[in-house]
């Protein structure tokens, strides 16, 4: 048994070992997320073995390439998981065995099918995995596949690489993030506002009848706290708001440093440390506005038995907020750290903490009354579950992407987005119009252009004339300089392995946030212009 135990715990510390730097960024929920996670590729190109490889060094649980294509020269020239010796052989088997040498804890599987069979005869195939991940498919049949998991709420990511362009479409009907992990988020302090135990706590200070030593451990929140309600008491409640106030505000802080006996100030770093922090820390409690726009989301306000548990918590916090949080969200309980002696810094700590854990309880309550209307079991959310989005509950964001029908249709496509950024012709917007061209290409022409040398020339006319029957279909008085069509018919359809991997790392960067439901996913379309190292995002 305690052999056993030890084996165990050899495992989780190799573990550990092996994704230390990514459990630093979504830690052990998402690590394990990610560990349960099925992910389907269809296309073992060089854009879909560089997308899986990501996927497979930090451990996704499994992988299934469809693809029913043999392996060509072409391809042994452009991915680095396959070698001559394939040539010949199915693409799907070749690259699964060579993935999967790469961390043997990952399970692959392959389907030499093509997508196109899959999808007349066993469409609800696609709907067993997390995501599915779509790579080098033309028109016709990912506007099929987009349809089929789109009714079942799949989440699918489109790749694409063509010569120098990489393109990426999110297609999901509603993601939700509790954990944004926004940058540059300031600390949840209620300076303002201290709720009665910060006041109580604060005022248990006498910062004129102090030792030299205590004074100069006090934590810089006690220190601005302090101050703060002498300045609020001078000003009419007002907290100081702009440059000249905030000034005059370490002015005041600067006063209560401690003299000796000569006046020279003592080196005080924790009021130092206070005077730095003013920017930060002295700003309005408020809950931001897109927070406010989900608590007016008609999925928090209609709740039914179909409803996922992130409205329900959400539809709780909202209770919570015009209750017991008197308009504000619940108190994050983190403070940062700072000069001071551990037993001060813990008290402050503690009183954080305590009131964080309150309002977890509270936040629970409204989720088990909720729960219970709806006829669910009050264990079905985990007190885990309540204190991470209590935690994180400034940070909630919910994306909801387009369908690709909506995209392609000629009365719900967005056309002024389109527009708006066709003002500069050399706008990524001209790419993705070349794109939809080339794709109109194909379905006249059964092939992409300028794919042979002697093609070149020829197809030039070809695609301008696929190109301006696309503006001119959909309603868009754009002009795509000739440049772009004589550039789209030299690329003849190809996968340089430089722009696959650096649309398959971009790409599988995207597939951890669905998948751990971390960071922000773009909404909906990405386009990389390796031609001058720029790319841009669009809502289309």
């Amino acid at each position: 048994m305690a052999a056993s135990v030890q084996q165990q715990q050899g495992r989780v510390s190799l573990k550990e070992q092996r994704y230390d730097r990514q459990l630093r960024l979504w830690g052990d929920h998402g690590q394990q997320a990610l560990e349960s996670a099925h992910v389907c590729v269809i296309n073992a190109t060089a854009t879909g073995t560089e997308i899986l490889k990501n996927l497979v060094l930090p451990g996704v649980g499994s992988f299934t390439i469809v693809d029913g294509n043999q392996v060509t020269g072409e391809d042994v020239g452009n991915s680095f998981f396959l070698q001559r010796s394939n040539i010949g052989q199915n693409r799907a088997q070749c690259t699964t065995e060579l993935l999967q040498e790469l961390n043997n804890e990952v399970s692959g599987n392959f389907v030499e099918e093509n997508p196109d069979k899959l999808l007349d005869n066993d469409p609800s195939f696609f709907c067993r995995f997390n995501v599915v991940i779509a790579t080098q498919l033309p028109e016709s049949t990912l506007l099929r596949l987009a349809d089929v998991l789109w009714n079942y709420s799949i989440p699918l990511l489109v790749c694409r690489t063509y010569g120098l362009i990489g393109y990426m479409r999110i297609i999901v009907k509603e993601h939700l993030v509790i954990e944004s992990h926004p940058d540059n988020a300031l600390d949840d302090l209620r300076l303002d506002s201290p709720f009665p135990e910060l006041r109580e706590h604060v005022g248990s200070y006498d910062l004129d009848h102090m030792e030299k030593k205590d004074h100069s451990h006090i934590p810089w929140i006690v220190i601005v706290a302090k101050y703060l309600e002498k300045w609020c008491d001078a000003n009419g409640g007002q907290i100081p708001k702009n440059y000249k106030e905030k000034e005059a505000f370490r002015e005041m802080i600067r006063q209560g440093i401690l003299k000796n006996e000569n006046g020279v100030l003592e080196d005080e770093e924790n009021f130092e440390e206070a005077i730095k922090n003013v920017n930060t820390s002295v700003v309005a409690t408020k809950i931001p506005g897109c927070i406010e726009d989900i608590f007016n989301d008609d999925r928090c306000i209609s709740l039914s038995q179909q409803t996922p548990p992130f409205w329900i918590v959400v539809r709780a916090v909202k209770e919570f907020v015009a209750k017991e949080g008197q308009g504000n969200l619940p108190l994050r309980g983190i403070i940062p750290d700072m000069i001071a002696d551990s037993s001060k810094f813990i008290q402050l700590q503690n009183v954080y903490r305590e009131k964080a854990k309150k309002d977890v309880e509270a936040v629970g309550n409204y989720t088990a009354k909720l729960l219970q209307s709806l006829g669910k079991a009050p264990e079905s959310i985990s007190q885990k579950d309540l204190k991470l989005f209590c935690r994180n509950s400034a940070f909630l964001r919910v994306v909801r992407c387009r369908s690709l029908s909506e995209e392609y249709g000629l009365n719900t496509s967005n056309k002024d987005e389109i527009i708006s950024h066709m003002d500069n012709p050399d706008n990524e917007m001209v790419l993705y119009l070349m794109l939809r061209a080339v794709d109109r290409f194909f379905k006249h022409h059964g092939r992409y252009p300028g794919v042979y040398n002697y093609q070149v020339e020829d197809d030039i006319g070809k695609l301008k004339s696929c190109l301006n029957s696309f503006l001119q279909e959909y309603g868009l008085s754009v002009t795509v300089k000739d440049d772009y069509v004589h550039e789209f018919c030299r690329y003849g359809a190809a996968e340089p392995h430089t722009v696959a991997a650096f649309l398959g790392g971009a790409a599988a960067q995207e597939v951890v946030k669905i998948i751990t439901k971390q960071f922000v996913i773009f909404n909906n379309t990405y386009i990389y212009n390796g031609m001058s190292q720029t790319s841009a995002t669009f809502k289309l």
